[in-house]
């Protein structure tokens, strides 16, 4: 898709830039009166910048869909024109030729437009999606205390599933929404204590819980990395902490592997 863009690009650049000089030759040869000559150059002229005003718009279009795209740099390069050349030998081009190959450039012109509008609109729309997908620690600057799963209750003993993750804080420290969302829960639930719950409209709910202070309302629009509440240790709990957890499609998953990067291995 991109080597389309490039190839027009490319054709518009080496027609604009010859265009003049090959009707020039050609009102010579054809012995036209020079005001027909300069009508006829004013309309290639006119026409020439219509492409070059398609090439600027591709061009930016370009470079903001690569940086999008995360690819590397030098991979894209809309800056620099591409390398061609040929044997030769060159003729002069007769006027139809040259109209025909104008109407084949503005065509491939628009065709990549349109193909780089498409990728446009699927990166946005993906990058919108993975936005709302957890990818985030809930709070900085931490290790994880307790895994999900089995494990020992820490208060009375005995064998109990743990549905989230705990990390070690400071009662007050800020604890972060770990993806884009909407708050759909703010208050207290049992054995949590003061709790928030974002609805990330994917699938996926997170829930925060021991807060000492709840900062959201339900309905507030939140992005990941957002302040959402104060650590705590209200509810069942042995001291402040941060308890996450990750629901997906209304059952609880371990939030680990959603969180691997920013957690590590703690």
């Amino acid at each position: 898709m991109f080597m389309a863009g490039g190839l027009a690009l490319l054709v518009a650049g080496g027609v604009a830039g010859s265009a003049i000089s090959i009707r020039q030759q050609q009102a010579s040869q054809a012995h036209l009166t020079p005001g027909q000559a300069q009508r006829e150059l004013n309309a290639l002229a006119a026409r020439v910048g219509e492409l070059q005003a398609q090439a600027n718009r591709l061009n930016a279009l370009g470079d903001r869909l690569t940086r999008m795209g995360g690819l590397k740099d030098g991979e894209f390069d809309f800056d620099q024109p591409v390398g061609v050349g040929g044997a030769g030998p060159v003729r002069d081009m007769p006027r139809a030729e040259l109209g025909e190959s104008l109407d084949l450039l503005s065509r491939q012109l628009r065709s990549s437009g349109e193909q780089l509008t498409v990728l446009d609109t699927l990166l946005t729309d993906r990058k919108l999606t993975l936005a709302a997908v957890p990818s985030h620690a809930p709070i900085r600057d931490s290790y994880v205390t307790s895994g999900f799963g089995e494990r020992a209750d820490p208060i009375v003993g005995g064998g109990e599933f743990h549905k989230g993750i705990d990390f070690s804080a400071n009662t007050g420290d800020a604890v972060l929404a770990v993806a884009d969302g909407v708050v759909s829960f703010v208050g207290q639930r049992s054995g949590y204590g003061n709790v928030v719950e974002i609805d990330h409209g994917n699938g996926y709910v997170t829930r925060y819980a021991h807060n000492s202070q709840l900062e959201r309302r339900i309905g507030e629009l939140v992005r990941a990395g957002d302040e959402i509440a104060k650590a705590g240790s209200t509810g069942r709990s042995t001291g402040a902490h941060v308890h996450l957890e990750v629901w997906r499609d209304g059952r609880v998953v371990n939030p680990r592997p959603f969180l691997q990067q920013d957690i590590g291995r703690g």
